[in-house]
């Protein structure tokens, strides 16, 4: 975790998805964030949390339910969703978030 406390406070977004080996809609979620991360390259870093190990990370951030998609950049939330999200909706989120620049 000391790794996840490293990439959320960098200037780089980091996109975090906590979820759960168990969980269906979260088994979903790494073919559409391999989409996202094609699409923005090194502009931004990817990780998966499981909420079974870091539940204090879970608890910290407030995952009550599981996939949560949240995007951190200088350790401050920018944008979250709760659920499966398609690869366009988190595009645009992170587009919206961070501004459009990070993708030119």
């Amino acid at each position: 975790m000391s790794n996840f406390n490293e990439l959320i406070n960098q200037n780089k977004p980091t996109l975090v998805d906590f979820s759960a080996d168990w969980c269906g809609p979260c088994k979903m979620m790494p073919p559409i964030l391999n989409q996202v991360k094609s699409k923005m390259g090194e502009k931004i870093h990817i990780l998966k949390v499981d909420v079974d190990k870091n539940q204090k990370a879970a608890l910290k951030y407030g995952v009550r339910s599981i996939p949560t998609i949240i995007l951190f950049k200088n350790g401050k939330v920018l944008w979250r969703k709760t659920g499966v999200a398609q690869s366009p909706e988190i595009t645009s989120a992170v587009k919206k978030a961070i501004g459009k620049e990070i993708l030119q």
